[in-house]
């Protein structure tokens, strides 16, 4: 039921993410509840580019920047990690304690956790704030659909699939996407600037 509810929450974040408040009072986030929108209701297990296992909820607390790609990628995920990259670039240094980007691979049996690591030490990302998904196949579709993201494999080394980064207030409810390759980011900065500058 709760995925369901997640799931939901999806076409109606936009409505959320109106909520451009100035209001500079700080989140404390580890005693709240976890509320219905929030991807932390997500019972999934996952593995991290070091082969350590993790749940989704060990990650509350910070603002979360989430995109999915595999690392065998010659089309759009290069680009997708460009994106990445930039926005990373554009954080305030103050706030990126507070903010995790991470990459949710679509081809969990390709990518493996040294697959993962091999990929972050190449593209320079093998240290906070970057971290590396993997699951099930069944997780991967699951979380994909939470993100309205869709994929498809289209021959055996290739996957078609939306273009987009998500962000998630330290709650863990997604207050923004950006869709699309090479955009303006001044947005999807803004936003993880904001929420992050709220963490105490």
């Amino acid at each position: 039921m709760k995925i369901i509810i997640i799931a939901i929450s999806i076409l109606a974040f936009s409505l959320q993410g109106c909520k451009d408040s100035k209001d500079s009072t700080a989140i404390v986030t580890q005693d709240k509840p976890i509320s219905d929108l929030s991807i932390y209701n997500l019972p999934s297990q996952w593995t991290n580019q070091d082969g350590k296992n993790i749940e989704l909820k060990s990650l509350k607390g910070n603002v979360l920047v989430m995109v999915m790609i595999y690392t065998t990628c010659k089309a759009a995920c290069p680009r997708l990690v460009a994106d990445m990259r930039n926005i990373e670039s554009r954080l305030n240094k103050n706030n990126k304690k507070n903010v995790k980007l991470i990459l949710v691979s679509i081809d969990p049996e390709t990518d493996t956790p040294e697959k993962l690591k091999a990929f972050a030490i190449a593209n320079k990302m093998e240290n906070d704030p970057w971290l590396f998904l993997r699951s099930t196949e069944e997780n991967t579709r699951e979380f994909a659909a939470v993100l309205a993201v869709n994929y498809k494999k289209i021959s055996p080394v290739e996957f078609s699939h939306s273009n987009i980064i998500s962000v998630f207030n330290p709650d863990g409810e997604l207050i923004y996407q950006q869709e699309g390759l090479g955009v303006n980011n001044d947005k999807t900065v803004d936003r993880i600037n904001m929420e992050a500058e709220k963490i105490k």
